[in-house]
């Protein structure tokens, strides 16, 4: 039997796969020894056991790239890419140290490919690391023909002969009405696409070969199952990593699986981690005066993205800590944290874990703002809503239904309803969901859109009412 044969009948392991829970638990990982080793002012580098490259702990995530009309591709997705702009901020980011890049051929509307090849086709091959993905989510591109397509759509677009890092993207997820297991076969197995991969590794045009991960815990568990079976090798795995998901991201979201148990499985086996959503979709940079108080209590200097970034780059098995940056200020920011980086001690490392303890409380919807499940077919701004909703409960804004008729609750819904109708469009707000589900699942948190929607909606119809 083929690699391909057994791969595709491999499914009685996955069944028998048990869930095993993380001793991790808050207890803080190892640290690298050295991390002191950079001077002052230098950016933290790690080493990729696989290849011994010396790769930026910051990488530059090319999700969030300015466009001319202002903010985002995801924002307004109908004006071009800001080329000059991402040409200062890569430049900027060489000049200090990040070497790591990672796109795909979905971001920014299908453009972050191609506005990376321009701007890293500026400077010497040698001198950066690229990570792109295979982004086959659509059962359009599920044949080999077409898989193939978009790997040499992408080295073309990031004008080069190779990448870096290639990452099957969204391991865990659903698509086309299959459960996670059948959408992975589909994606990657059936088709032949895997052992192609591979093959495009061993020819030099990908460097590592590894997997982003949303969602179902079994594919995790089976796919690791094959690299120390010897059937794959994974050279890098990207999980979400932040002090809300270390312990809490199966509580937030049931579909989740915390970061505990995905950094100490891939940590055991000596698998380089990369890291996304290092400020949960921004959630972690702007916290409730409550906790940022906290923070400046214990230390002044730090801002709350910067103890985010400090809790995402501490553990020792973290090869780069990737962030969808916009703006410079942002990039210089971010920069700084990591050059050179001071790892947590443990008694900042219990701080954030009651911190968490205390936003998880909170019951916010655990959006990060992705934006896959836009646009909406009814014109809903669907992330926006729930940012409104979210920065609502994390400032003590969200009005208590209870009280209502006192004047603290009268100025709360108040500023609810004003602040609603000047943050979303009325045109896009949640009374317009018809729950048509076409959202769903494109979601990585696996969220309820259409009953938070109709949660919302409500909310802001009773207060209208009283």
């Amino acid at each position: 039997m083929d690699r391909r044969e057994f791969l595709k009948h491999s499914t009685a392991a996955l069944a028998g796969t048990s869930v095993l829970l993380s001793a991790c638990g808050k207890k803080k990982p190892s640290a690298v020894s050295n991390q002191h080793s950079e001077p002052e002012g230098s950016m933290t580098l790690r080493v990729n056991p696989n290849t011994g490259d010396k790769v930026s702990l910051l990488g530059f995530g090319m999700m969030r790239l300015p466009v001319v009309a202002g903010g985002t591709a995801r924002e307004n997705p109908d004006s071009p890419i800001d080329q000059e702009a991402v040409n200062a901020m890569v430049d900027h980011a060489l000049a200090h140290g990040v070497n790591l890049f990672d796109t795909s051929p979905l971001y920014c509307q299908g453009n972050s490919e191609n506005s990376l090849g321009i701007a890293l086709a500026r400077h010497p091959r040698n001198t950066y690391y690229i990570s792109t993905k295979m982004s086959n989510f659509d059962p359009a591109t599920w044949s080999l023909a077409e898989s193939q397509a978009m790997f040499e759509r992408s080295l073309q677009r990031l004008q080069t002969d190779y990448v870096d890092y290639l990452l099957l993207h969204g391991i865990g997820m659903s698509g086309g009405g299959l459960n996670a297991w059948e959408t992975f076969q589909k994606r990657y197995i059936e088709n032949g696409l895997l052992d192609w991969l591979i093959e495009q590794k061993r020819k030099g045009r990908i460097r590592n070969l590894g997997f982003s991960y949303h969602g179902d815990q079994k594919v995790f568990d089976q796919l690791l199952q094959w690299h120390d079976e010897g059937n794959v090798h994974w050279d890098t795995v990207l999980i979400e990593l932040n002090y809300v998901d270390w312990n809490y991201a199966d509580e937030i979201n049931s579909r989740n699986t915390d970061a505990a148990y995905l950094y100490e499985e891939l940590k055991k086996r000596t698998i380089p981690v990369f890291v996304m959503e290092p400020l949960l979709g921004g959630r972690l940079a702007h916290q409730p005066h409550a906790i940022v108080r906290q923070m400046q209590h214990l230390n002044p200097n730090l801002s709350p993205a910067a103890w985010a970034f400090r809790f995402a780059g501490t553990p020792d098995g973290v090869l780069s800590v990737l962030s969808g940056m916009t703006y410079l200020e942002h990039l210089k920011e971010n920069i700084a944290t990591y050059s050179p980086l001071r790892p947590l001690e443990d008694k900042d490392w219990s701080f954030l874990m009651r911190l968490a303890d205390e936003i998880c409380a909170m019951k916010a919807i655990p959006c990060t703002a992705c934006n896959y499940c836009m646009p909406c077919p009814y014109g809903l701004n669907i992330p926006q809503i729930f940012n409104y909703y979210n920065a609502c409960i994390a400032e003590g804004l969200l009005p208590d239904m209870t009280a209502h008729g006192d004047a603290e609750f009268l100025r709360k819904r108040r500023a609810f309803l004003v602040g609603y109708d000047r943050t979303v469009p009325g045109m896009r707000q949640a009374d317009h969901c018809i729950g048509c589900r076409r959202c769903m699942p494109h979601c990585p948190q696996r969220i309820k859109i259409p009953q938070e929607m109709q949660k919302i909606d409500r909310l802001v119809e009773n207060l209208k009412q009283l």
